[in-house]
This record gives structure tokens, C-alpha cells and sequence, in this order.
């Protein structure tokens, strides 16, 4: 029923030179088109990565009836505009993290999306990458017996990029760092919180700079999570077991995974497999959801967007931590160490059909990958009011 989807690419900041890179060697898309907000930053953009049209306005681009599928790269504070404005344009849309400011905004989308019949799903990469479900495999095998607490910590040295401190730029740690350490815990932990805590340090703007947070699990485990834009982590994920435990290098891109015994002796590892950039796999996984009609990817279920974003809305709450976009916070004070209610998660709502074994079409790697905090950064375009 299809042939190549013609994608583009909206915003080119870091993060979308490191999608265009990608989607050179994915064989189930066609480079069409880029965005920005200035017409010679488009064009050199197309030129540089092999574009075959360069809209100097998202306007245009979204106008142009052959773009199938829209990857958002643009700073956190313009997603849900962006993706408002792609919906209503019949665009399938690859989104990335976080997906949102907010819980709220993240609903609406996805209540516009299904009425419009288009996929919509966040690009949270480690969600869709292979190694996650052998990282799974391992841990339910009971080979480091019962799991009972986990620690995730992901750090990058990027307070002097703009958008980082701008509240009116969804800035602050949280949602551009934090997200993967809160995905780590919940890809292997699951959701079903019962207690949050969390502490951070403050930006001069006023955002979160360094976080702490600790999640208490209704089945007694607990994970203790940190992040920070103000200096370097090993991005380690550490799962404690009754019989041992496992290391995760890079939470942020799995490297490798690392099993211990009792006797802190290593029993086995396990590699990632070879990737171009890393960012090939959800834009496969976009692709065949469109081509199976489905409106959002097994890997990255609303459902799963819903809940993390209601987690990070409990969490800045306590650091009483707000963006202008927001009415005004349920919370006028810091608080000290005092824990929410009980968050409740979406109600899980099943994908249309079981998802296949997807074979990829990605080409063999043939350099090294290069990890950069560029992974951890967006579109670095003004928001459109400065213009």
C-alpha cells in the first residue's frame, strides 16, 4: 500500500542534523523536506543532509500535501503548538522528548490526534531500542533474584545553552535530563508509584538545576534517580537484586549491560548491537505504525507518555518549579520532604494490533558512533515570539 514515506524534519538545531544523519540510511523513508523558521537556515540545512525542499516557515511545510511524517525538534516549550499545528494538517508526527510542558498538553494532543486518525507518538529513544528487551530479559530471568531497588543518574555539563535556564522554554534539568533516568526506572520497575520525593538545586531563573528524586513502589521497591545540567555523570543504571545485581552503561544510550553475582564477581555482558546514530529504530517503528494504521507505536504508548508526564507534573510540584505557560501552581511554597498522593496512571489503552518482530532495513554501521550532549539536546531556534 506504500511505498518510502516522505519525511521531514521540523527545526535544525542538534538534534535534528543527528536525525537527518539517520534517516539517510533508513531505507523506509525519503529525505522531503525541512523547517525552520528562517529561510536561509533551511536551505543550507537541505543542502548540507540531502533535502529535497527547504520551507523557510513550519506553515509551508505543513501545507506541502506530500510530507507524510513530521519529526519535531524544536525546544520543549513548542511542542504541543507544533504538534497542534501538524494534526490539524493530517501529519503523522514523531515528537521529541519531552513531549510536552505538562500532562494537560499532552492529552490534548493525543484527543486530537485520534480524532484527526493520525499517529502521534514521543521520541524517547531508548524506548524503542533493541537492547531494551534483553536489558528486560536479564532482569526477569531471576538471575540476580528479586529485584528490589535501582539507581539511574544522567548528567551533562549544558547549563550555558539558553533554553536549559529559560522557564519560558520549558527549561530546567527535569524534562530534558531527568526524562531518561524517570523512563529507566519505569521501563524497568514499571509505574505503579505510591510515594515521591525530591529535592534540587535552582538556576538564577529559577528552574531545576540538579534533582534528586526517589520513587517508593506499591510493591515495596524503590528507585533513587538524579539528574543535573550542571556538571558530568557515568550515566549509570544499577539494578539491586536478592542474588546480585546488574549495571547499565549509559542510560542514555545502552553500551552495555553487566551482570554481578553475590560475590560482586561478573557472570556475563551483554553489547549493544551495532547502530548508525540510535535514532533509526523509532523512526522505523513510526513508519510501520503508519503503514499498519495504527495511531501510536507499542513501543511508546500514549498511555506511557501520559504517565511520565504526570510523574514530572508530581515532581515539579514539590520543587515548585512552574513554567509561564501554566496557571498558577497548586503549591506557593517549597516543600521539604513532604510526599503526594498516590499518582494514578492512565488507564492502559491496548495499541489496535500485536506488533510483529519489525526487521530492520537500518544498513551496517560503517563508523563509530559519536555520543555527544548533543543526544540530550533539542532544536536551538528561538521560539517563534522572538522572531
Amino acid at each position: 500500500m506504500f511505498g518510502k514515506i516522505d519525511m521531514a524534519i521540523m527545526g535544525t538545531g542538534n538534534i535534528a542534523s543527528t536525525m537527518a544523519k539517520t534517516i539517510k540510511h533508513v531505507s523506509e523513508v525519503s529525505m522531503y523536506a525541512v523547517a525552520s523558521r528562517n529561510q536561509d537556515r533551511a536551505t543550507q540545512f537541505a543542502k548540507d543532509y540531502g533535502f529535497k525542499k527547504a520551507y523557510g516557515s513550519y506553515e509551508e511545510m505543513l501545507n506541502d500535501k506530500k510530507v507524510n511524517l513530521v519529526y519535531i525538534a524544536t525546544p520543549i516549550s513548542e511542542h504541543y503548538e507544533n504538534m497542534i499545528d501538524c494534526i490539524e494538517h493530517g501529519k503523522n508526527v514523531l515528537c521529541e522528548k519531552s513531549f510536552t510542558l505538562n500532562e494537560e498538553q499532552a492529552k490534548k494532543v493525543f484527543a486530537l490526534a485520534a480524532d484527526k486518525n493520525v499517529l502521534v507518538t514521543e521520541a524517547i529513544w531508548v524506548r524503542y531500542m533493541p537492547m531494551l528487551a534483553q536489558i528486560q530479559e536479564v532482569l526477569a530471568s531471576n538471575v540476580i533474584g528479586e529485584p528490589a531497588m535501582l539507581t539511574a543518574n544522567l548528567a551533562y555539563n549544558i547549563k550555558q545553552i539558553k533554553r536549559m535556564t529559560d522557564p519560558k522554554l520549558g527549561g530546567g534539568s527535569l524534562l530534558d535530563v531527568g526524562v531518561y533516568p524517570i523512563n529507566f526506572a519505569s521501563m524497568m520497575f514499571g509505574d505503579d508509584i505510591v510515594n515521591i520525593d525530591a529535592c534540587c538545586t535552582y538556576t538564577s531563573t529559577g528552574v531545576d538545576e540538579s534533582d534528586s528524586i526517589t520513587f517508593r513502589y506499591r510493591d515495596g521497591k524503590m528507585a533513587v534517580l538524579t539528574c543535573s545540567m550542571d556538571g558530568i555523570s557515568d550515566r549509570q543504571g544499577i539494578i539491586y537484586g536478592s542474588k546480585g545485581y546488574m549495571i547499565i552503561e549509559n542510560i542514555n544510550n545502552f553500551e552495555t549491560l553487566s551482570v554481578f553475582n553475590s560475590a560482586n564477581e561478573k557472570t556475563a555482558q551483554y553489547k549493544r548491537p551495532r547502530q548508525k546514530t540510535g535514532y533509526e529504530y523509532e523512526v522505523i517503528d513510526a513508519v510501520k505504525a503508519i503503514k499498519s494504521g495504527w495511531l501510536e507505536c507499542p513501543a511508546m504508548p500514549h498511555v506511557k507518555t501520559l504517565t511520565i508526564m504526570h510523574e514530572m507534573d508530581e515532581i515539579r510540584k514539590i520543587l515548585n518549579v512552574k513554567f509561564p505557560q501554566e496557571e498558577a501552581p497548586e503549591i506557593t511554597e517549597p516543600i521539604l520532604n513532604v510526599a503526594p498522593e498516590k499518582i494514578e496512571a492512565p488507564a492502559e489503552t491496548p495499541v489496535e494490533a500485536e506488533p510483529e518482530i519489525v526487521e530492520s532495513h537500518v544498513e551496517e554501521a560503517t563508523t563509530a558512533v559519536v555520543e555527544t550532549p548533543a543526544e540530550t539536546t533539542e532544536e536551538n531556534e528561538e521560539p517563534a515570539e522572538n522572531n
